[in-house]
């Protein structure tokens, strides 16, 4: 009985490795690096919160625990989520965490137009940030679909 159930066991693991590799082929993954920091999406995520940690320094004091506390968080979730989700056994879970960062994307554009409104942001501040959320939102939804 345990025999059956050490084998039944190892199968269980090649079957997740084999899984794993097929994912990281499918997205241009090299065993040797670190799998989201090849993706151009995680990238770009990462670029949109380094953006927005930039501009939004500039907020006034008053907003610290408020507007732009919120931005942050749901900018460096962005990209936290992608590698979180790529670094799951399978794609059924990291479609998930690809919804949850498409969500944090909303997040940001609703909060990027809030600034804007308040006059926080400049005019071509607030493009570059919308059109960058934009992009990352549109990387994101294709990835999704390559995955299922």
């Amino acid at each position: 009985m345990g025999l059956l159930v050490s084998l039944w066991l190892m199968a269980q693991v090649v079957s997740e490795c084999k899984e794993t590799e097929r994912r990281k082929k499918r997205l241009g993954m090299s065993e040797k690096k670190k799998g989201y920091k090849n993706l151009l999406v995680w990238q770009k995520a990462k670029d949109l919160a380094l953006q927005i940690y930039s501009v939004s320094k500039d907020f006034p004091n008053s907003e610290n625990f408020g507007l732009t506390s919120q931005l942050r968080r749901a900018a460096v979730s962005i990209p936290a989520n992608i590698a979180e989700g790529c670094e799951r056994q399978h794609d059924k879970e990291f479609i998930q965490f690809l919804y949850i960062s498409r969500g944090s994307v909303a997040e940001v554009e609703v909060f990027i137009d809030i600034a804007f409104d308040l006059g926080y942001l400049s005019k071509e501040s607030f493009q570059t940030l919308e059109a960058q959320a934009c992009e990352v939102g549109k990387l994101i939804n294709g990835l999704i679909k390559s995955l299922k």
